[in-house]
């Protein structure tokens, strides 16, 4: 709920000016004073930035009625979010704040936030996968890596014969958020290798991988 304290609704003035400025604005200038903009956060997971999305928000505002007397009332306005939004995108709902009397309702602003994801991290457009391969895979290849994108597709990622070392990178085109201001583009998945390497080695396997590594060096 979105309130501004004003007491209890009832207003004493001591003269004509002093009600002429409470109900009507500042002297007769003509100028209303507006009430200050409300800023509220909305998380949205990776999912709904990468698709895009539409939420339904019930508010409840102070606003005065007919008489001048402030009450709460209740809205529901519609978030229409855009694919590839980044976090601190912010959606302005005008004059849809709380209002004094002989004021102008303030603004009501939404700004984006971002939720944290098992699998993904957001880099700007890019999407970035830190993955964990055996020691095995990192020097014979042969893996296939499977994925599931943010919009529900499998994509499957073959690994090269190629030695992978630690923090190596595959770089998967236009694979990563959309980009609102270009569509049908998209930035690129990077996915970051981590290789896991055993905690112990028998003497046998040890001389057998001393043997193999010295083979290669021939």
């Amino acid at each position: 709920m979105f309130h501004t304290s004003n007491g209890d609704g009832v207003y004493t003035t001591r003269d004509a000016d002093g009600i002429f400025r409470q109900f009507f604005g500042d002297g007769f200038s003509g100028q209303q004073r507006k009430i200050r903009t409300i800023e509220r956060n909305l998380p949205f997971t990776l999912e709904e930035l990468y698709c895009g999305t539409k939420r339904k928000m019930q508010i409840s505002r102070i606003v005065p009625n007919s008489y001048g007397k402030l009450i709460t009332v209740e809205e529901i306005l519609t978030v229409d979010t855009k694919a590839g939004w980044k976090k601190g995108t912010k959606i302005t709902f005008p004059e849809k704040g709380n209002q004094d009397p002989g004021t102008i309702a303030g603004d009501l602003i939404f700004v984006v936030d971002e939720k944290s994801h098992p699998v993904y991290t957001r880099d700007g457009n890019d999407l970035l996968v830190n993955q964990k391969i055996s020691l095995l895979d990192a020097l014979t290849g042969g893996k296939t890596l499977n994925l599931t994108t943010l919009d529900g597709r499998n994509l499957s990622i073959p690994l090269t014969t190629n030695i992978i070392k630690p923090g190596d990178e595959i770089v998967i085109k236009n694979e990563g958020m959309p980009i609102s201001k270009v569509p049908g583009k998209k930035g690129n998945l990077k996915i970051i290798f981590n290789v896991k390497f055993p905690s112990k080695l028998t003497e046998e396997q040890k001389s057998d991988v001393r043997r193999a590594l010295e083979l290669t060096m021939i």
